[in-house]
């Protein structure tokens, strides 16, 4: 029986216990290459925090004696890069981050996931440090100060990784009551998520942070924060990355082939369900390059779980923790073209068409200009409620 990790995003445990994983290690050579500052824009639940655990194995110098078990009969298991398990890792997850209260209150919890972060790291690499890291209260950028100052004199540069980025600030800007008024709260020169992209920023001009890595939903916070964090390159549109998440149809073929195999189904068996599949979440594609469509992990696993278990199809064929976030679709209906851009989604005979998807732009250019849908279409495509479908002659 295959081990489903449906409702999992650890790749260690994954791969300590034989669960499913369909191998995307070929990928960090040319990540590496690409850039030292990265952002990547998935989805809700579409495998970005599965993907950031696999590069905190990859890169820890504290997990050094696991990479055979972890990565050994890997495509980076047999041809590593030099980067292999040289950095401390350091990791700040903002889904966890309550989005309620005022900025100062919201402020407060960032500063305090920073500092719990830091004291996770301080624990984990006592062995490799030689001086203290003071955790400062209420003043989390002081202490990552103090951790780059501790590791510098030990030339073991630091690898940030920062999940879902925008998920607070996303909240809050949604939110119906004053939502726009606190998210800029939260985006402008004082504001805290401005404040602590800019500390990140200030950190990778040799002061010991190497390399950082970014996932989130969409690029408005990014962008709304301006100067304060313009390093990163976005490759969520690049051809090459755009199966880094998410699963091909061969990969579906495969396990649909093995569970029909397992639950002794009838001839068809597999190929009915790839039928139901492709009409039900077969459709996402991040590239107007690129027309490989993939499957949403979460969705695809959640199905295989439940046939698996029970050798039939489940009752409800879409998960309910997927479903879209109410308030942000009344959020978008909110904005300028935002109802009929919805509306007109919603026929099939007169697909929306844009010149290109947008990948900078923030609240301010969804309000400024009236005549322009793309940035509602491009913020739905970012959301998982569009994709692109295909690309005219002229590149529309």
């Amino acid at each position: 029986m295959v081990k489903i990790p449906y409702g999992k995003g650890d790749f260690k445990r994954l791969r300590t216990d034989g669960q499913l994983y369909f191998d995307r290690t070929e990928l960090l050579h040319e990540l590496e290459a690409v850039g030292e500052q990265i952002l990547f824009l998935r989805p809700r639940r579409f495998g970005k925090t599965l993907w950031l655990t696999l590069l905190e194995s990859y890169y820890d110098i504290g997990a050094a004696d696991q990479f055979e078990t972890l990565f050994g009969d890997l495509a980076i298991g047999q041809n590593s890069t030099p980067n292999r398990n040289r950095y401390f890792m350091l990791k700040w997850n903002f889904s966890v981050i309550d989005p309620h209260g005022s900025h100062n209150d919201i402020a407060q919890r960032v500063h305090d996931h920073i500092n719990d972060s830091i004291n996770d790291f301080t624990i984990r690499y006592q062995k490799l440090l030689t001086l203290p890291i003071a955790i400062q209260s209420g003043n989390a950028l002081s202490s990552l100060s103090r951790l780059l100052a501790a590791i510098r004199p030990l030339n073991t540069p630091l690898y940030l990784l920062i999940d879902e980025y925008d998920n607070f600030a996303n909240e809050v800007l949604t939110r119906r009551d004053k939502g726009r008024e606190s998210y800029h709260e939260l985006v402008e020169s004082e504001g805290v998520i401005k404040t602590v992209f800019k500390a990140v920023k200030a950190a990778t001009d040799g002061l010991g942070l190497e390399r950082v890595f970014i996932t989130g939903v969409s690029p408005v916070v990014m962008s709304d924060i301006t100067s304060g964090y313009n390093v990163a390159k976005n490759i969520s549109q690049r051809p090459r990355f755009a199966r880094l998440c998410g699963f091909t149809g061969e990969e579906v073929m495969q396990l649909n082939q093995q569970i029909a195999l397992e639950c002794e189904l009838p001839e068809g068996a597999a190929e009915e369900a790839m039928s139901l599949m492709q009409n039900f979440y077969n459709g996402y594609r991040f590239s107007g390059a690129d027309t490989t469509r993939l499957y949403n992990p979460t969705l695809c696993l959640y199905f295989w779980d439940e046939w698996q278990q029970l050798c039939r199809y489940p009752n409800e064929l879409l998960d309910d923790n997927l479903a879209m976030d109410k308030n942000r679709l009344r959020y978008i209906a909110s904005l300028p073209h935002g109802a009929e851009v919805i509306e007109a989604a919603l026929n099939p005979q007169q697909p929306l068409q844009v010149e290109k998807l947008v990948q900078d732009f923030g609240v301010a250019a969804m309000l400024k200009d009236p005549s322009d849908a793309s940035f509602i279409i491009s913020l739905l495509v970012y959301f998982g409620v569009l994709t692109i479908d295909s690309v005219t002659l002229l590149g529309s």
